[in-house]
């Protein structure tokens, strides 16, 4: 028992030492106490005496006593430790460095650095509109909404109709981004985010529209870097809709990997305008280009070579960035791509020998070879935005529009949603409606505060959109029959078709999750890494060797408060961890978010110390540890935005159960990852230091969704914060619309239903059809007239909202008046304009 006490003490003692990030001198007391009162304990224990085992007991205290001096230390550890880094690590890129400079470092860095301080999480704005863009959301995005006939848009027309063009030009949404000096709205991140959300729960294909303008390319770029004539002639045109942009970036040989573009731009003297220039003649092959077919202003990235140095730069200048107008000779716009069967315009582009001034490059001359950088730094901030909020539409509006449905219809004499097997996926729609949302709106303050975070913006983009097709198949589940029978009437299919663009654009999620995240943010986020990396790489030995020493010696003691801290919080359930003080109902989350931290900053600092380079090439590991940070992030940002609404007590639920299985997915990856790890020595530590009792963690219970999913089945004021700043249709002949007003009358006339149903199981009331039931419930005094009355308005209801469209097998064909005509063998004839027809649900 004295052994096992004397153990745990001097476990305590460590665990203080490595948290206290102490100095090599106290770990040397440290052991010599112990070894002193272990040498005493043997003298005058059974053995008795003084051995050579003895004295050999004291090395280690002597050998750390000798390491707390500076120049031992540097000629045993620090030098040679420094020669091998310097001899063993790849050099990092140009383009790899300037994606690492590009962004800034966020909350994340917390999370790398396994002691998160809550007041920086805290800090973070509330979710918050001026009043111009309140009432922009209000006014213009909501009327846009109202015009928008999705089914016309993506299924007759295939494109966007020219009112619709010509509305978001005159409004403005096109210039969301664009300063307010420069003709534009000025409107913050957060504004873009929620106007472009709103758009999105209507239509994907009107919000991929405001949406290209507003993200990553001419306008942002010009806005950040453009040279002063390029910021006047070219902004307030954009602003207006004058100018419609786009920006190729893809081509058939370089997608995710965009360094590797074969498009060349050569600096030459050439005509232009009647007099000799010195230009750049260009060829290039890009596609899936969005808003290319309707562009009149192409952004173009290229690989700049200038062979006679005409720059006196060099031959390589590197990625380079142009503004070209369509119009300009050379220049071509090619036929349209159909990504998933979307109206959005997007195709590809082309130029051969195409001669442009050097003053297209935005920013002028001295932009030259800066395109790679320049994109980085404001794809660091617009793949935060724009995606993720379309992904989290897609999870708001899929829960309102299911919920309701799952209310109203009913089988077994019973809602469906009040059925376990549609529990299951409805619970998961309102877990997906509060993470993302919580997520969103945490990540644009922080954007629009003036944070690039570029690891963060990829665990959105990424997460969010994952989330998405989870969301929309599960409505799509849950409405059966109804989600698959496309038409006006359908309320699912649009987010189904427009997902997996979502999934593949702005880097590819299979590769964001596996390649970006943690390449990117280990190196990045964490506290010493990129610090000793760039002291190895730099050409100064002496000064690469100081700056190495301060970075290594603090990434010694930031392992071992890992080390220490791990195991301690994870022996005592989380119950040490830090939460603010006056955290109230979030304490045991905060608390559980901290171990969680430590636990992550451990994993992955032993996987990047023990793969080094060949963490790349570990994709699964990477992949698993990207998960586990989104999870954690997302746990985050239910805290925040829990206390930013005031802690409801009716969302106590919903915290509870999104913040019980993010936990659960958290250290489900993170046991992936022990599991699979390669050594399987450093595998074995981390599963003593992390799972010391085992994984305790299970996702949330059974029971916890039931409360949760009853409170989306009522129209309750959790449900309308749960899809806040969606489009809620009142138009009666609307799909969404119907669905609204069929959700209100279901709920109001549940009592006289039931009533109603007893009547039909006891036979008094006949239901079928040709026979008025409801006039024979009246009859036999079931229900009284107005009750009657109700139900009628609840049967016409119902009966739209569970209806399915069917067509003219022509229409289906293609072979009717709608689009082109064919013959009877089959053969496409001259293509034919039909009839403009609005589609009104039948009263």
């Amino acid at each position: 028992m004295t052994s096992l006490i004397f153990l745990l003490v001097c476990l305590g003692a460590a665990t203080a030492l490595a948290l206290w990030r102490a100095p090599i001198w106290a770990w040397a007391v440290l052991v010599a106490i112990a070894t002193l009162l272990i040498q005493i304990g043997f003298a005058f224990g059974p053995a008795g005496g003084f051995s050579l085992i003895n004295l050999l007991g004291w090395l280690p205290a002597i050998a750390l006593a000798a390491l707390s001096y500076r120049p031992i230390r540097r000629q045993m550890i620090t030098r040679p430790a420094f020669a091998m880094v310097r001899k063993v690590l790849p050099p990092i890129s140009s383009t790899e460095r300037e994606a690492l400079e590009a962004g800034t470092i966020g909350f994340d860095a917390e999370l790398f650095g396994g002691e998160p301080d809550w007041a920086k999480l805290r800090a973070v704005q509330p979710m918050t509109l001026t009043e111009e863009e309140r009432n922009f959301l209000e006014g213009p995005t909501e009327e846009l909404c109202r015009m928008i006939d999705d089914w016309h848009v993506r299924a007759e027309a295939r494109e966007v109709p020219e009112n619709i063009w010509n509305f978001v030009k005159s409004n403005g949404f096109l210039g969301m981004l664009i300063s307010r000096s420069h003709g534009g709205l000025g409107f913050s991140a957060q504004a873009q985010s929620v106007v472009l959300g709103k758009i999105a729960s209507k239509s994907p294909d009107i919000a991929v529209v405001v949406m290209v303008p507003n993200s990553l390319g001419p306008g942002e770029l010009i806005e950040k870097f453009g040279t002063e004539d390029q910021q006047e002639y070219y902004l307030p045109r954009l602003a207006r809709g004058e100018e419609v942009p786009c920006f190729a970036l893809t081509g058939p040989y370089a997608g995710s990997d965009a360094a590797s573009m074969r498009d060349i731009g050569v600096v030459e003297r050439n005509m232009h305008n009647g007099e000799e220039v010195l230009g750049i003649r260009l060829n290039w092959d890009k596609r899936y280009i969005t808003l290319a077919p309707n562009a009149t202003l192409l952004g173009l990235a290229f690989q700049l070579f200038d062979p006679d140095n005409l720059l006196g730069e060099g031959e390589d200048r590197g990625i380079t960035l142009a503004l070209v107008p369509t119009h300009h000779s050379g220049v071509e716009i090619g036929r349209r791509h159909l990504p998933c069967g979307n109206a959005f315009p997007n195709g590809p582009t082309w130029g051969k020998d195409v001669f442009i001034p050097l003053e297209w490059i935005i920013g002028g001359e001295e932009r030259a070879g800066q395109g790679w950088r320049m994109l980085m730094s404001c794809l660091s901030a617009g793949r935060a935005i724009s995606l993720p909020a379309s992904g989290t539409a897609a999870a708001k509006s899929m829960l309102r529009s299911t919920s309701a449905y799952a209310r109203i219809r009913s089988q077994f004499n019973i809602p469906i949603g009040r059925m376990e097997g549609i529990e299951e996926p409805l619970a998961r729609l309102v877990e997906a409606a509060y993470l993302l949302e919580s997520a969103r709106s945490v990540t644009a303050s922080m954007v629009s505060a003036g944070v690039k975070p570029a690891v963060i913006s990829a665990v959105m983009k990424y997460r969010s959109t994952e989330w998405a097709r989870q969301a929309v198949n599960d409505a799509m589940d849950i409405q059966g029959g109804k989600a698959i029978c496309d038409g006006p009437l359908n309320f699912a299919q649009s987010a189904y078709q427009s997902i997996p663009v979502s999934i593949t654009v702005e880097g590819a999620n299979i590769l964001t999750r596996s390649l970006m995240v943690i390449a990117q943010g280990a190196l990045r986020s964490h506290p010493w890494l990129f610090k000793e990396v760039e002291a190895a790489q730099s050409k100064d030995s002496h000064e690469g060797f100081e700056a190495f020493e301060h970075a290594f010696e603090g990434h010694v003691g930031f392992a071992m408060a890992n080390v220490f801290g791990s195991f301690f919080h994870n022996v005592t359930f989380g119950q040490f961890g830090v939460a603010p003080a006056n955290a109230r109902y979030t304490s045991k989350w905060y608390k559980q978010a901290y171990r969680a931290s430590r636990n992550f900053a451990l994993v992955t600092d032993l996987s990047v110390a023990i793969l080094g380079g060949g963490l790349k090439t570990k994709q699964r590991i990477t992949g698993r540890l990207a998960d586990a940070l989104s999870d954690l992030y997302f746990l985050c940002c239910l805290l925040k935005r829990f206390e930013d609404d005031g802690e409801p007590q009716s969302d106590r639920i919903i915290l509870d159960y999104c913040a019980q299985n993010a936990l659960s997915r958290f250290y489900a990856s993170l046991q992936e990852v022990i599991g699979n790890f390669p050594n399987r020595v450093v595998s074995l530590l981390m599963r003593v230091l992390v799972f010391p009792l085992g994984n305790q963690t299970r996702p949330a219970r059974d029971r916890a969704a039931k409360p949760m999913v009853a409170m989306v089945l009522e129209p309750t004021a959790a449900r309308d914060r749960l899809t806040r700043d969606t489009f809620v249709s009142k138009d009666p002949n609307d799909a969404l619309g119907c669905l609204e007003a069929a959700f209100a009358m279901v709920v109001e006339t549940e009592e006289t239903n039931k009533r109603l149903e007893r009547a039909v199981k006891a036979g008094k009331v006949r239901r079928f059809l040709g026979n008025d039931f409801i006039a024979e419930a009246v009859q036999e005094g079931v229900v009284t007239a107005e009750e009657g009355e109700k139900l009628r308005k609840r049967e016409a209801l119902v009966a739209k909202v569970i209806a399915v469209d069917h067509f003219d097998p022509e229409d289906i064909t293609g072979k009717s008046a709608i689009g082109h005509n064919y013959d009877a063998a089959g053969s496409l004839n001259e293509p034919s304009i039909a009839a403009d027809g609005e589609y009104r649900i039948a009263e």
